[in-house]
């Protein structure tokens, strides 16, 4: 069975190779041929069910040559002095259609595109042309006339060595007076100062004591290369002088391509603990008719000779090829991939912000393709970036978590183990709640929490308005039972190592049912009838009380409201008064407050004061008369007393009684009412008293202090006067009749 390999996977087609497929249609296109490509080419579709493959039973035989090109003389004239010729450059290959042409004389560069060209010739002079684009491929140097003449002849256009190996690299050359000759490097021309100034390889410290210049016989010269290196690769030229000529080297010579043998894995099959797979020991020289020596974790394997090797690899095989009898110029190891190492930089602490990179390191040849992985919380695995190195130029608080790498190639696919990245960071702006977040009432249980994201987890201080309360690990503050004194602003800090930050203000507002009431008066002092009086309710209480007004001994309250003014204060507006406070919470009832207005006093002892009044005035008449009627008895013998007399002692007697009502009303209020008071004389019979009193009125003033008038009283009356008159009326039995105003 013929392996097929994909064109894509083989080094020596990197770059070179391109796919186009269109409509069922499909063209493999190579870049830059070399003699190499030359083979067999097939195609092969693959389906997406398993392990079912269509490869057309032929291909197609690409042979790359180069152009096969030949200098041809058309016609020569030939003349003393010069001679002319027409020249041709001739392939037997199929060329591309209308191609432009170099031609060269001597090794030189001369015009002329065109397939034919005419020149100039001596004897001596050799011609030869390539195709533009084309110009290591150009046509041997061809003499003109005879077969002696000045040209450089190459044994080989390109030669392919193995690394360490000895190379020989020959060249005809013609003229019979040579003085100088030598091997040179283009690129080496005098390190490249002057490329028109070779530098003889013999000379060159590079190739010291690895070159030397054979001349088997005349006309032929060989370089021969030991040990040979990778920088040995190189285009080679050869170039003589004459005293009248010197070869120029603008023709290309031998290229020389070192190469080293490979290990290319052919097929693979991975399995969970080894990989099988089939390997190739090549080379892009690809010699024929040589053997092969394989190499396993460094040990000769005997049986294999052959170019291909198929075994089971387990992680940490080593495997190489060689030559036979060359086996110190084996090929690079290859690596069964070993499982991948993951590294951190910088390996202490990982701060927000800074610059992370996480490496993937597995030894392999081929050389390992790395995939990064990271978890989420269902220990899914997200494919982040395929590269060796993952970089985090700033690294986010959201990049913490686990990751690790796949290594893959040719012999398998392996994970490392998890890495874990903890990025560290400062405490975030904190969150403050209260529970219950709903209304808080005086004497519940209130937790404060203050959380705040932190990287390590951050210490908390509570506050309140600048007070510490509470300071820990834990960002709770418990009121078991709190009270009105607790409402106001509180606010917490979270603090690490790595910063601290202050939380916005939390208000923490408690409701209260209202405490016991006050009750104020104003005015303060004595109330007097028809004033205006304002009671006050004052309780403290959240949210704010509402009031109601009651007075003893009623059973609807007065009013509603703090406060509760009566305009116009009566006797009947005395009494006990309190106020009640409610709210949502609860309610409370004030004590009850005495009020009496001071008019009503007065009033009343008016009153009393009045029946004094008259009563005194009765008591003093009647013990007058009495009097009277003593001292007539007792004066009988005598003249009786005179009208004068009589009516001083009768003013006397009135002016103590009323001496007395003012002392009484003075120790009272003022009166606010005029008293009234009437005394009635009768007589039966003839008195002597009644008959001295005259038909006259006699009046008599008593001034009284009032300290409130009373307002319904007229402006023109003297609320200060008392009038007392004293009538007398002549009847059968003769009457007096007293008044008091």
């Amino acid at each position: 069975m013929v392996n097929l390999v994909d064109l894509t996977t083989v080094s020596e087609y990197a770059g070179r190779v391109e796919y186009l497929c269109e409509n069922n249609r499909c063209t493999l296109r190579i870049k830059n041929l070399t003699e190499s490509d030359s083979a067999e080419y097939r195609f092969r579709l693959k389906t997406n069910q398993p392990d079912v493959r269509f490869a057309a039973s032929a291909g197609v035989t690409l042979s790359v040559t180069d152009p096969d090109l030949l200098v041809k003389v058309m016609e020569t004239m030939v003349h003393q002095s010069n001679s002319r010729a027409k020249l041709q450059c001739h392939s037997r290959c199929l060329l591309p259609h209308d191609p432009s042409y170099i031609w060269y004389k001597n090794g030189q560069n001369i015009r002329g595109e065109t397939f034919t060209h005419s020149v100039y010739f001596d004897s001596a002079d050799s011609f030869s042309c390539a195709l533009k684009g084309h110009e290591n491929f150009p046509s041997p140097s061809h003499c003109v006339d005879g077969q002696t003449c000045n040209r450089v002849i190459y044994n080989n256009r390109s030669i392919c060595a193995f690394k360490g190996s000895s190379v020989d690299i020959s060249c005809m050359y013609s003229n019979e007076y040579v003085q100088s000759k030598f091997w040179f490097r283009p690129e080496r021309s005098h390190q490249g100062q002057n490329p028109s100034q070779p530098e003889d390889l013999s000379e060159d410290s590079q190739y010291a004591s690895r070159v030397q210049i054979l001349e088997t016989w005349r006309g032929r010269s060989t370089l021969r290369i030991s040990d040979l290196r990778d920088s040995d690769s190189a285009q080679y030229l050869f170039k003589f002088k004459t005293p009248s000529f010197e070869w120029r080297s603008d023709l290309p010579g031998t290229t020389l391509t070192v190469t080293a043998l490979q290990v290319q894995v052919i097929t693979s099959t991975v399995h969970q603990a080894y990989t099988y797979a089939e390997l190739k020991c090549r080379s892009s020289c690809s010699p024929a008719g040589v053997s092969y020596v394989w190499f396993k974790n460094n040990e000769k394997i005997i049986k294999e000779e052959r170019p291909l090797y198929k075994d089971q690899f387990y992680p940490g095989d080593i495997i190489s090829c060689a030559l036979q009898g060359r086996e110190n110029y084996s090929s690079p190891l290859l690596y069964a991939l070993k499982f991948p190492v993951v590294s951190v930089s910088p390996s202490d602490e990982i701060m927000e912000g800074s610059s992370v990179t996480l490496t993937c390191s597995s030894d392999a040849n081929p050389a390992a393709n790395y995939t990064w992985y990271k978890t989420d919380g269902n220990q899914k695995l997200h494919p982040l970036a395929k590269e060796r190195q993952l970089v985090f130029s700033s690294i986010l608080v959201s990049d913490s978590g686990e990751y690790n790498c796949t290594a893959e190639n040719e012999l398998g696919k392996r994970t490392s183990d998890m890495i874990s990245v903890d990025v560290k960071y400062s405490p975030k702006p904190p969150s403050v709640s209260a529970s219950p977040s709903a209304e808080i009432e005086e004497g519940s249980s209130v937790t404060l929490t203050c959380s705040s994201d932190a990287n390590p987890a951050a210490d908390y201080t509570w506050y309140k308005e600048n007070q510490t309360l509470f300071q820990g690990a834990e960002g709770s503050y418990h009121v078991t039972s709190i009270s009105s004194e607790d409402s106001g602003i509180y606010y917490c800090k979270s603090r690490n190592q790595f910063g601290e930050i202050n939380s916005t203000s939390l208000f923490v507002d408690v409701l209260y049912a209202p405490k016991p009431p006050s009750v104020s008066v104003s005015p303060s002092a004595e109330i007097e009838e028809g004033s205006s009086v304002t009671l006050t309710c004052s309780s403290d209480a959240n949210p704010a009380a509402n009031y109601t007004w009651y007075k003893e001994d009623e059973d609807s309250p007065k009013a509603s409201g703090q406060i509760f003014t009566i305009t116009d204060f009566r006797a009947e507006h005395s009494g006990s008064y309190s106020c009640g406070a409610k709210n949502k919470i609860g309610r409370q009832n004030s004590t009850f407050h005495q009020i009496v207005v001071t008019g009503a006093w007065t009033s009343r002892a008016a009153g009393i004061t009045t029946a004094v009044v008259l009563a005194v005035i009765l008591l003093s008449i009647f013990l007058l008369i009495r009097k009277k009627k003593s001292a007539k008895r007792s004066s009988e013998p005598g003249e009786p007393h005179s009208k004068q007399d009589l009516n001083q002692q009768l003013f006397r007697s009135q002016a103590y009684t009323l001496s007395y009502c003012r002392s009484k009303t003075e120790l009272q209020s003022p009166p606010e009412e005029l008293l009234y008071a009437s005394v009635q004389f009768s007589k039966n019979q003839s008195d002597p008293l009644s008959s001295n009193i005259e038909d006259s009125v006699v009046y008599a003033e008593v001034q009284f202090n009032s300290a409130a008038p009373r307002s319904q009283m007229s402006a023109t009356e003297d609320s200060t006067a008392l009038y007392s008159t004293i009538n007398k009326t002549r009847t059968q039995h003769e009457s007096a009749a007293h008044h008091f105003y």
